[in-house]
């Protein structure tokens, strides 16, 4: 089989345009089967730390409230990301978090008081296409890259609908590669 190499803005084109056409029962259908994949693969403990998304659900994302309950459930921290200024900062987020929606339709807590906390058992990150090398292609903005770079993170999870196809052929010095790729029926491992 012939290897594909493709640039960010064609994929992320083409990626965030198949999704678009899921319905909103897909989207919830996949993403739970996402997060049974997640739960399979990965030993989760009380106290385990979480850095997870909270997804634009204009632009179908895995829906992460599976995530969400679980955490909630059995002890283990979970971490959302949130924007302020050019910095991608993480909040601790409890049952009790008080949320707004921030300018780009995503869901964040209404503090801007970040944790202190630098290290993460796991951080689910979003994504619009990931290639079999594990090199993640997002909304272009750099958020993720710069947070992997600033903090230990022991696994780094994209999650998608789709499996890795072609390869991303402009990749930076400062992408951070990805160590799994969770789709709906297997986990990818780089």
């Amino acid at each position: 089989m012939e290897t594909i190499f493709e640039t960010k803005e064609v994929l992320r084109k083409r990626y965030l345009d198949k999704r678009m056409t899921l319905s909103q029962d897909e989207v919830f259908l996949f993403s739970e089967q996402i997060f049974e994949m997640f739960l399979k693969e990965f030993n989760l403990k009380p106290n385990s730390k979480i850095h997870c998304f909270l997804p634009i659900t204009s632009k179908n994302e895995v829906n992460t409230q599976f995530f969400f309950d679980y955490c909630f459930k059995n002890s283990i921290q979970i971490f959302v990301p949130k924007v302020v200024g050019d910095d991608l900062i993480s909040i601790e987020v409890t049952p009790d978090t008080e949320f707004s929606i921030s300018k780009w339709n995503i869901k964040e807590p209404k503090t801007n008081v970040g944790s202190t906390i630098k290290e993460f058992d796991f951080c689910l990150t979003p994504l619009l296409y990931c290639d079999p090398k594990g090199n993640r292609v997002g909304y272009g903005k750099g958020f993720y890259d710069r947070f992997f770079s600033e903090n230990v993170v022991d696994n780094k999870i994209g999650l998608s609908f789709y499996k890795p196809n072609s390869l991303v052929v402009d990749v930076l010095y400062s992408d951070i590669r990805l160590d799994f790729l969770i789709i709906p029926n297997q986990v990818f491992v780089f």
